[in-house]
């Protein structure tokens, strides 16, 4: 009769010679992305300027803080009605902003083909590319793009990085 002891050794034993068999029959492409040899450079590209991913994080970081902020109001007891109302219509804003600035970045992404950073303030709209090609007369079809989104005039600026 096998008593549990047995049964564990002859398991564990079976369970061992299984993967020894497969370790053996693996091929080497398999192995060398098991050990960790491979090289990451290959597989990941950088498509944007360190300088857009820097401004991106930047201004992720800001809203983030504002958005903190305003949920704080939202959430606070002692604050009045016209505080969480204003709280509120801001945290719209910012939503809005942040769509608005998404799909400036699509339009010239599938227009130019550029990376770019947008930051939006009232009126003003500035525009980073990422681009080593530039042009003042790139740059007036970009500002004439983002323009045809609006009714009203905004003050746009391009600069390429």
């Amino acid at each position: 009769m096998i008593n549990k002891q047995n049964l564990w050794f002859i398991t564990l034993f079976s369970l061992i010679l299984v993967l020894g068999i497969y370790y053996v029959t693996m091929d080497d492409d398999t192995l060398s992305v098991l050990a960790g040899n491979n090289d990451v450079s290959d597989v990941l590209e950088v498509k944007e300027s360190d300088v857009i991913v820097a401004l991106r994080v930047s201004e992720d970081e800001e809203i983030l803080k504002q958005i903190e902020n305003y949920q704080n109001i939202l959430l606070d007891t002692a604050a009045s009605l016209e505080e969480k109302n204003d709280a509120y219509n801001s945290l719209q804003a910012l939503s809005n902003q942040k769509s608005e600035t998404e799909k400036i970045e699509k339009l010239i992404k599938e227009k130019f083909k550029f990376d770019t950073f947008v930051k939006l303030n009232n009126d003003t709209i500035s525009i980073i590319c990422s681009s080593k090609e530039h042009s003042n007369e790139l740059a007036n079809n970009i500002i004439r793009e983002v323009q045809s989104l609006y009714n009203t005039q905004k003050y746009i600026t391009v600069k390429f990085e």
